[in-house]
């Protein structure tokens, strides 16, 4: 029996003898940490989340992919726990296959977020400011959106002031900026 003292080393065989070329461990490896990966998918399923939250009308005017939508229309209809979250397990999964950035932008839209949909919501309350203060705002908004219905506006135009006179609830004031907005998006 051979003692190996401590300046000796011993031999050490690699089964393949060109793996020791193959490998350099200054290499660094580029792609992403397994935490982002997790993290990305996790992120993908709340967004499947709220595609699942979303209230019916708005559902049915996102667009999705096919297997996608018919994922999430499934999951609204579950109720057990251990089948929901399996559900937006696999909504998640589907995720992973498209780009998540137009549902993301549509998401946006639909809760106010984005820049585009806040500056349509201040134009519209300026309309609406315009329309109730001067008498010649409502030919320059129906010249801007002529489908928009005239002798509504005017109507609800009326009692808008007429509610501010009595310092009533601001009922009409209200509904022209609806039909506002709603004459905006049409266009």
């Amino acid at each position: 029996m051979r003692i190996i003292t401590a300046t000796e080393s011993p031999t050490v065989r690699l089964i393949d003898p060109d793996a020791e070329l193959e490998f350099d461990p200054d290499e660094v490896y580029a792609g992403p940490s397994k935490s982002q990966i997790k993290r990305e998918v996790e992120s993908l399923q709340e967004l499947g989340e709220e595609l699942v939250k979303l209230p019916a009308a708005q559902f049915k005017r996102i667009e999705l992919p096919d297997n996608l939508r018919t994922a999430v229309a499934d999951c609204r209809k579950i109720t057990q726990n251990g089948a929901l979250r399996r559900q937006k397990q696999y909504i998640g999964k589907l995720m992973r296959s498209i780009d998540p950035a137009p549902i993301q932008a549509q998401l946006d839209a639909f809760n106010g977020v984005s820049a585009a949909e806040n500056a349509k919501l201040h134009q519209a309350e300026k309309w609406r400011d315009k329309l109730i203060a001067d008498n010649e705002a409502l030919t320059l908004f129906l010249n801007n959106y002529p489908d928009a219905d005239a002798t509504h506006l005017r109507q609800l135009i009326r009692n808008a002031r007429d509610e501010a006179a009595r310092s009533k609830p601001p009922k009409a004031f209200r509904e022209i900026f609806r039909v506002i907005r709603e004459v905006m998006q049409e266009k």
